[in-house]
């Protein structure tokens, strides 16, 4: 595993643990169709969340809401199809959500942002 991987990984799991926290039930993640990625799948209110999830170490390229850029976003979107297709989730109502992550490494914190309806 890579240190991007790893780093990816441990924003997932951040991401995941501040959704329960909200009263989200995970019901899928790193779900993986086709060329497609969903990090995160959660379920509230009867609502489905398709979660993507991007973390930042380092402000160099910029913030982690940068790196969501308009082809990530026709990613996700085919991304979420393709998983409702699959399941036969035709008849839910769906929502997709962006959190990013920016962790100060020498403070030892992580800043946690919740966009919701991003697409």
């Amino acid at each position: 595993m890579t240190h991007n991987q790893r780093i990816g990984e441990f924003g997932e799991t951040l991401a995941k643990n501040y959704l329960i926290k909200q009263g989200y039930q995970i019901i899928d993640a790193n779900v993986k169709l086709s060329y497609q990625e969903l990090d995160v799948v959660a379920l509230k209110n009867d609502q489905i969340i398709f979660v993507e999830v991007k973390t930042r170490i380092s402000q160099f390229y910029g913030s982690a809401e940068n790196a969501f850029q308009f082809t990530k976003l026709e990613r996700f979107r085919r991304g979420m199809e393709m998983y409702i297709g699959h399941k036969k989730l035709y008849t839910q109502e769906v929502r997709a959500d962006l959190i990013t992550i920016d962790i100060d490494q020498i403070q030892k914190t992580a800043k946690i942002k919740h966009y919701k309806d991003v697409v």
